[in-house]
């Protein structure tokens, strides 16, 4: 009995458990008659929307602005804010300043949500995490009061939040468009963005220096990690800021300056946040396979983003040209990755392509098998879309959302849910059910390739 129930609570599963209560917590409050504004919300479309705003990712099956009313919006806001760091991380706090000290199984859970390594003081760091969080979202909402038309203070604050847990939901139908040409407006968007997508650790490192509890090696200044994290996650946003230029110049009439600046934002929001300057429904096919891979390689460790994250996509990266090389270590900014990482990197990425892979093929099922292949085009493209949308937690859709089949919101439900915790906490928790083996098997060789 005792076995079963440190299985239940352990570290894989309580984030899980504390993930599903508030999820149901959620969709409870959503479909109360407080919450609609006009209309009926089914039990189905209060789970996915509660899902959604939990598992910061920002799919909607009903508009924010016009369906909810401004307490079913808060209770949205709470749900983003609670999702964004981690329900866990405020559960201990509570405890933290209650009894000034965290049970290890506390800290074990929160270092797997936040950093991915549970051997960190878990005390001050989050009490640094959720200060931090708190300034810069505050900042965000008083410089979006001032800078953005039409915001009052409700509006200001729930995009703040919205924005810095990389939630992408908004309370205008057609996202960001109507700011599409706004400098300001794009560049605090973007600045919340980026900063809720880098991770608590790197941070805590850039704000808060000499007070970092995590840091190993340094490397020019920073951590190894955050030196991989920054670099990495600039080219990405650099590189496919460049390629969405070049593959919607030819379409888009409103000039180069305008587009530049489109191509940018959505650069940085399709890999975390799902806010949108430009018509997703409207872009080319090769904007749309660039905004696929961006948001399958998502944000950070540790951070309020989806996807295999930035350090994984870096390794993957630094594998192969240390294979073509000739190496035998995976070298990446003047380290070599350990042989452990490299696996976790490696079995994160099959497992997140063979996920998404079935959900496709689930998906491909329920919302076309019914149609002759001619009235079904371009519904291939639009399913790949929104299921690595959803498992990236991003957001983003291509029209595809809102006439999802009930088995079709059912598999996004679970496609956000297992991108927000990450397939590899799904995977500690069955291996830790799991006897160990204490022998090895005999060893022989396959043809490849």
């Amino acid at each position: 009995m005792r076995k079963v129930t440190n299985h239940l609570f352990s570290p894989f599963t309580l984030p899980i458990m504390f993930f599903g209560l508030t999820i149901f917590a959620g969709s409870i409050a959503l479909h109360h008659p407080a919450s609609v504004a006009g209309g009926e919300l089914s039990w189905l479309d209060a789970v996915f929307t509660a899902t959604s705003a939990t598992c910061v990712t920002g799919l909607i099956v009903v508009d924010t602005g016009s369906f909810f009313t401004q307490f079913g919006q808060s209770v949205i806001m709470i749900l983003i804010q609670l999702g964004g760091l981690g329900v866990m991380t405020y559960t201990s706090l509570v405890f933290y300043l209650w009894r000034r000290r965290v049970s290890l199984t506390d800290r074990l859970a929160v270092g797997q949500s936040l950093l991915h390594n549970p051997s960190f003081r878990l005390g001050r760091f989050l009490v640094q995490v959720v200060l931090l969080c708190i300034c810069i979202e505050g900042i965000g909402f008083i410089f979006m009061y001032l800078a953005v038309p039409g915001f009052d203070i409700f509006d200001a604050l729930f995009h703040s939040i919205s924005a810095f847990c990389n939630a992408g939901f908004a309370l205008q139908e057609d996202s960001l468009m109507a700011w599409s040409g706004m400098w300001t407006v794009n560049a605090i968007f973007m600045a919340l963005i980026i900063l809720g997508g880098l991770g608590f650790s790197v941070l805590v490192e850039l704000f808060m220096p000499g007070m970092h509890s995590v840091r190993n090696h340094k490397f020019r200044g920073f951590a190894w990690h955050t030196n991989v994290v920054l670099h990495t996650s600039a080219w990405l946003i650099l590189g496919g800021a460049a390629l969405l230029f070049l593959s919607e110049w030819q379409i888009y009439a409103d000039g180069a300056g305008e587009l530049g600046l489109a191509a940018l934002f959505q650069s940085v929001t399709a890999r975390t946040a799902g806010f949108n300057t430009l018509s997703i429904e409207d872009m080319s096919n090769v904007s749309l396979l660039i905004l696929i891979i961006l948001m399958f390689i998502g944000g950070s460790p540790g951070s309020c983003a989806g996807g295999i994250k930035t350090t994984t996509f870096r390794a993957l990266l630094g594998f192969g040209i240390s294979r073509m090389r000739g190496r035998r270590q995976t070298v990446m900014a003047g380290f070599a990755l350990d042989e452990d990482s490299m696996n976790k990197a490696l079995t994160l990425t099959i497992f997140a392509l063979c996920l998404i892979g079935m959900a496709m093929l689930i998906l491909t099922y329920t919302e076309g098998a019914h149609l002759p292949h001619p009235e079904e085009r371009g519904l291939f493209l639009e399913i790949a879309f929104e299921a690595v949308s959803a498992f990236g937690t991003v957001g983003l859709s291509a029209g595809a959302t809102s006439g999802l089949s009930e088995p079709g919101k059912a598999v996004i439900i679970a496609l956000m849910f297992i991108g927000r915790l990450g397939p590899i906490l799904f995977l500690s928790m069955l291996q830790s059910w799991q006897k160990p083996e204490h022998y090895s098997w005999p060893e022989s060789n396959i043809m490849i390739g």
